[in-house]
């Protein structure tokens, strides 16, 4: 029988005999487990029967014997049949693949054994060679398969962002899914990545990207669409040959003569375009990615560096590089960490919020209680006591909160990693609901000082968060 048949007839047996079960754990038995069992438990999506049958079908592809255009076919195949499957059928096939096709454990030991005993003599190249050689796992040669076949990279991609959330309540997934991190990190290398402008003019397919996947504020229509791509803007994106026409992460950009501390003007659709030959400040106000299946996978740095040089060609008078970003996670952090702030301020500022606040000594409870209140927020004057609580609690969450030896706040770890500084929190700068939501409506500028990025990255590694003067002034003692 013709390989290609004979695929397409287990795959059409597989179809038929699967089981339709729903809500899965394939957690409870490890697939060797499953394998030599004659009848699947409760709950499991493929009987023993038909995970050898997918076992076998995931075997021919990786076939040593095959040729790379044969493989590339039966992965091909096999991706068809997964995009038919059910949920619980499709973590069958993880966890077959995470568990089938790991290293041969014995030449493993052997090779580090070999690595070990050569350890600091003319052996020890060549032996380390052998050891990776070792570590290669079927798995790598079976997902390169799927990546060579038609729409493999989009297949594989899909696959990895359904998998993410299995993790934590599957370790038997998780060399799968470092297996897959780590080539993604090398196939989509910054190297392999094309920098292209979007504007107006560009097809139609790609603008509708942005509405899809912009992650930082909503496109509403096609209007504010146009408004983000008007003559003062630009929008730029990395992409890679095996995907086109699909950025994986894309910066919008509004040319200024002031730094921005507020979202509204920027969105604003019957705002006039800034006059570009006055236009000394580049503001990144969103930076979304795209492709859920590449976290890990960071190119969002090189990104704004290419950005900025290709900005930089463009306009010379451009002097200043800063964003206006969302600070996504400070208000549940607030509501944990109010009653401790509060026991840093002094009698004399404690006093002051209470008289605003009309409860004295105020607590947690009644101060959260008052920052509640957007339409209250808003009309607060620059010498606010509640003003200035909140803006130092925020000052003091960027700068000061951290998760292990990272900054806590995901945005903040993202572009002081870059080598950017904490410069200024922006009050009421987001009243959107999602604003609202996620920081009372606050909002941060990041500065990034082409001539001191080098020195803020070392200040982050020893752990010091960089940030100005005034930001640095609002801190709690």
């Amino acid at each position: 029988m013709n390989p290609t048949n004979w695929l397409s007839s287990k795959l059409h047996l597989l179809r038929n005999t699967a089981s339709v079960a729903q809500g899965p754990k394939p957690e409870d038995r490890s697939s060797r487990e499953r394998l030599s069992a004659t009848l699947r438990q409760q709950k499991e999506a493929l009987s023993p029967r038909s995970l050898r049958r997918t076992l076998t079908l995931l075997q021919a592809v990786v076939d040593p014997r095959v040729s790379e255009v044969e493989g590339g076919r039966r992965a091909k195949d096999l991706a068809d049949w997964y995009g038919k499957a059910l949920a619980a059928e499709r973590q069958d096939l993880w966890l077959l693949i995470s568990e089938q096709f790991g290293p041969d454990a014995l030449k493993v030991r052997a090779a580090r054994d070999d690595y070990d005993a050569a350890l600091g003599t003319v052996e020890e190249g060549p032996a380390e060679i052998r050891l990776r050689r070792a570590l290669v796992s079927p798995r790598t040669r079976l997902l390169q398969r799927f990546a060579a076949s038609a729409g493999g990279m989009r297949f594989l991609l899909d696959l990895r962002a359904e998998l993410l959330p299995y993790l934590k309540g599957n370790k038997r997934l998780q060399a799968l899914d470092a297996e897959l991190e780590n080539l993604f990190s090398t196939w989509f290398d910054v190297a392999f990545l094309e920098l292209r402008s979007i504007s107006w003019d560009s097809p139609a397919s790609l603008i509708e990207k942005l509405i899809k996947y912009e992650a930082v504020h909503d496109i509403r229509s096609w209007a504010d669409l146009k408004n983000r791509l008007d003559s003062d803007r630009r929008c730029y994106g990395f992409f890679h040959p095996s995907l086109p026409n699909e950025p994986l992460i894309f910066v919008e950009v509004a040319l200024l003569h002031e730094m921005a501390d507020n979202i509204m003007p920027l969105l604003d659709e019957s705002a006039a375009p800034a006059d570009l030959q006055k236009s000394t400040v580049a503001i990144f106000y969103s930076i979304s990615n795209t492709q859920g299946g590449l976290k890990g996978v960071s190119f969002g740095d090189s990104l704004i560096k290419r950005v900025v040089e290709t900005l930089r060609a463009e306009f010379p008078k451009l002097k200043t590089f800063a964003t206006l970003s969302p600070i996504p996670s400070f208000r549940p952090w607030l509501v944990k960490h109010a009653q401790d702030l509060l026991a840093r301020l002094n009698e004399k500022e404690l006093s002051a919020l209470g008289r605003e606040i009309s409860f004295e000594p105020p607590t947690a409870s009644h101060v959260l209680a008052a920052i509640e209140q957007p339409q209250l927020l808003e009309v607060l004057s620059v010498k606010s006591a509640l003003r200035q609580f909140l803006m130092r609690a925020a000052a003091h969450y960027l700068g000061q909160a951290k998760l292990g030896d990272q900054v806590l706040d995901p945005v903040a770890r993202f572009h002081l990693g870059n080598g950017a500084r904490i410069e200024r929190i922006n009050w009421f700068a987001d009243p959107s609901t999602k604003g609202i939501k996620q920081s009372h409506g606050l909002m941060v500028n990041y500065l990034y000082d082409l001539k001191r990025l080098d020195k803020h990255r070392q200040m982050l590694e020893k752990g010091v968060a960089p940030a100005s003067g005034e930001v640095e002034d609002m801190y709690f003692k």
